[in-house]
């Protein structure tokens, strides 16, 4: 009795991942992809179809009209800028039109070289605030600076100050529901990040990546760094932890807000409080960068393509995770071509034994192309830093995986200015006389079956 129904429900299973199959043809935004999904969906439904509800979705409903209808909106009700005609800004005019933006000149940069300096600049920034204060991670814990960052935020709360805080649902999967409450309970306002508002468990695949914080719009942060105690280096095995932020002074401000308002808008309906920036006393142009699923073209993808592109004389990106796509792998094989001092530092040691396989063999075969990689010593390296020449340097939360090209919300600074990039270029110095530049044995010796590891994690590239 119980085998006609085992048969109806195989037969309603396959159904279903004919259809998912079919959808997976339609909506996969590569062809590899597509073809991976509609295979498994079709021959083996009782394997992937549940992947496939949490990881195949290439777009979510709502967001996407709604961020594009805000975004011009606030295209039209925002100050008007002064437009950067400095030459050297000239080489990014393709991202200034993709974004829709442009380069603030005149800004005032700090450039924060761990978590330490990072959280101690953040943490006495908000405890000056008198009208508001924005705060968005990716990952907040209940740690010893996940309390310090909620006490700061309390004492503002209480002495009537607005605080809006932003952290992504998934990322910030072990935050205990007391450390939420007790921060609604003394009067800040904190919302995890959601794809779609009414609650649903199929929504794994798109999450919210950016770290901001503004405060009063006289100073904002963005980088690469989370609230917790690992990113103060103090979670071993990994640790130390090596990340790197940045301090903005200036208009470019502006956008910082303008990013967090508009995932605000979409998690509650309303616009967080904001203010005109005052302009910025220092010598950098700085063009803010924020990417997504949500927008027309691969955004993330085109940044690094973009910035690849510009390097004449040298490239210097640092990355945890280095699975580049083959349009970013071809622009940093053409700048080697070019004469370009190509160099890429990844972690010695993984957080995510996946994707540290994958990044293992994709350094392999840029090993091959006569790009120079690093891996970093000791601990764990988690910054997203880019160095062009000598005058133009990024600091922000993408990382070189397609999760940052075409699934995760993201933001970081592109900045142009001599004086900045040189410290940064001091910065890397440092980190590379701490790292272990690496040669084609690290794969060529590595156990066969090591090898076949790197091979098989490198399948799971587009979810990476």
């Amino acid at each position: 009795m119980n085998l006609p129904l085992l048969t109806i429900a195989l037969i309603l299973v396959h159904l279903a991942g004919l259809a998912a199959a079919t959808h997976a043809v339609m909506h996969t935004r590569t062809p590899q992809g597509a073809f991976a999904w509609a295979l498994g969906l079709a021959l083996l439904p009782w394997l992937t179809l549940l992947p496939y509800l949490y990881l195949g979705r290439r777009r979510f409903h709502g967001y996407v009209d709604q961020h594009r209808r805000h975004r011009r909106q606030f295209d039209h009700a925002r100050e008007p800028v002064t437009l950067s005609h400095d030459p050297s800004c000239a080489r990014y005019a393709a991202l200034c039109n993709m974004l829709h933006t442009t380069f603030h000149p005149g800004q005032q940069l700090r450039l924060l070289v761990d978590g330490d300096a990072t959280f101690t600049a953040i943490l006495d920034v908000i405890a000056q605030a008198e009208h508001y204060v924005l705060v968005q991670f990716f990952i907040f814990h209940d740690d010893g600076l996940g309390r310090r960052m909620q006490q700061a935020l309390l004492e503002r709360a209480a002495a009537g100050i607005d605080v809006c805080v932003l952290y992504d649902g998934i990322g910030s999967h072990a935050l205990p529901r007391h450390y939420v409450d007790t921060l609604r309970a003394g009067g800040v306002a904190i919302h995890p990040f959601a794809t779609q508002r009414r609650h649903t468990r199929f929504q794994l695949n798109f999450r919210n990546h950016r770290k901001i914080v503004v405060v009063d719009a006289a100073q904002g942060f963005v980088g690469g760094l989370n609230v917790g105690d690992e990113y103060l280096g103090l979670a071993p095995p990994l640790a130390p932890w090596r990340d790197t932020h940045l301090a903005v002074r200036g208009r470019a401000v502006a956008d910082l807000q303008r990013s967090f308002a508009e995932d605000w808008h979409w998690v509650t309906g309303t616009l967080p409080p904001r203010r005109s920036p005052p302009p910025g006393q220092g010598t950098a142009h700085t063009l803010i960068v924020a990417t997504g699923p949500a927008d027309l073209q691969e955004s993330c993808s085109l940044f690094f393509v973009t910035v690849i592109h510009a390097a004449q004389r040298r490239l210097w990106l640092t990355t945890p995770y280095f699975v580049p796509d083959h349009a970013v792998t071809a622009a940093l094989q053409l700048a080697v071509l070019r004469g370009v001092d190509v160099r890429v530092m990844i972690p010695s040691r993984p957080d995510h034994r996946t994707v540290f396989l994958s990044s293992t063999l994709h350094a392999y075969n840029a090993l091959r192309t006569g790009i120079r990689v690093f891996r970093h010593q000791p601990g764990f390296m988690h910054q997203k830093v880019l160095l062009v020449d000598d005058d133009t340097a990024a600091i922000g939360s993408m990382n070189l995986d397609s999760r940052s090209f075409r699934l995760n919300f993201e933001i970081a600074a592109l900045n142009v200015d001599r004086a900045f990039a040189g410290d940064v270029e001091t910065m890397l110095r440092n980190d590379f006389e701490h790292a272990i530049e690496i040669d084609k044995t690290e794969y060529e010796h590595a156990p066969w079956r090591r090898r076949l590891a790197m091979h098989i994690a490198r399948l799971f590239d587009p979810v990476l």
